[in-house]
């Protein structure tokens, strides 16, 4: 196992007498994708405050590792391993791109020579070479928010917090974005995000956490998370009737629709569970003309763990 890049047992913040987190445990592990969900309001900005340095923790809060380095004591250590990309961008639209990197070199105190070779290849990474000598406010608003990610890059950070990083950009942006959260992975980087969209975490996370109410109400990855929430379930349909009443009369549970010819099966949509029930049709020469899969998706987790509900919504298919 790959050792951990933060690890946070007990994370604590108040202000007065309202608790914003209240015991947040999480730990991820160096070179992987950690995203922490949770409606508005539920601290996840915090977290990301409290991990990044910029905003204390309780003092009753247990300790904090961040690249090795404990949070209590060597926040300095800290701030020198990771990047903070905000839900807000950094970005000065007054200067050029090529300006809001070199600015970035000289907070990170990179000679000028070295500076400016650092922001020519970020620029380039980002594809964003041809618009660096323009000013920052005529770029698109993805534009920016590449921008603002390669000026996070420019201290080789191993670990980067993005807060809500594609809040606001159009989906052609957004799959952009995500393109360049998997390749900072592969370069052994370590992210940390906070997201409100539930398909980007489904999509880029090796493991999620639901935050609500201060605590965290569920980890695991999205299909340890899916299997939390009831309704997953397979359905057979037949064209042949008496295909379908063998079926019926043989399987004995599920819920039949005789007017579609189809029976709906309890299932967690497991491989185990797909194999076996493959495995008695064809024992039984039964034929389905149409097998599917239907799976709780990230929604379904979400609206269930945050409003203590199980709130109906269209699950996704697989057909077989």
């Amino acid at each position: 196992m790959p050792r951990p890049a933060i690890s946070a047992h007990g994370l604590r913040k108040s202000y007065g007498d309202r608790t914003v987190l209240d015991g947040v445990d999480l730990t991820v592990p160096e070179g992987t994708v950690f995203s922490l969900l949770g409606p508005n309001g539920a601290g996840k900005t915090t977290v990301v405050k409290i991990l990044s340095t910029l905003i204390s923790a309780d003092p009753d809060s247990g300790p904090v590792h961040i690249g090795g380095h404990d949070l209590g004591t060597e926040a300095q250590a800290i701030r020198g391993a990771i990047g903070v990309t905000g839900q807000f961008s950094a970005v000065d639209g007054l200067i050029t791109g090529t300006e809001n990197m070199l600015l970035m070199a000289d907070l990170h105190h990179l000679g000028k020579r070295e500076g400016r070779a650092v922001a020519a290849e970020l620029l380039e990474r980002f594809d964003l070479a041809d618009v660096a000598d323009k000013p920052a406010a005529t770029y698109s608003g993805g534009m920016k928010r590449r921008l603002d990610i390669a000026m996070t890059l420019v201290g080789s950070p191993r670990i980067i917090f993005l807060d809500e990083p594609t809040t606001g950009l159009d989906p052609r942006s957004r799959h952009t974005m995500w393109q360049i959260i998997r390749e900072l992975v592969t370069g052994g980087v370590t992210v940390f995000l906070t997201t409100q969209y539930l398909e980007e975490a489904d999509e880029l996370a090796d493991r999620i956490a639901v935050l609500h109410h201060g605590t965290i109400a569920a980890e695991g990855t999205a299909e340890e998370l899916k299997r939390l929430v009831p309704g997953g379930h397979v359905r057979l349909r037949f064209t042949d009737p008496a295909a379908y009443r063998a079926a019926v009369t043989a399987l004995g549970e599920g819920t039949r629709d005789d007017e579609s010819l189809s029976l709906r099966l309890p299932s967690d949509g497991s491989q185990r569970e797909l194999r076996s029930l493959l495995d008695w049709l064809d024992s039984a020469g039964v034929e389905a003309d149409e097998l599917t899969v239907h799976t709780p998706d990230l929604d379904d987790v979400f609206l269930a763990l945050t409003d203590g509900t199980r709130v109906p919504h269209q699950s996704k298919e697989t057909a077989r």
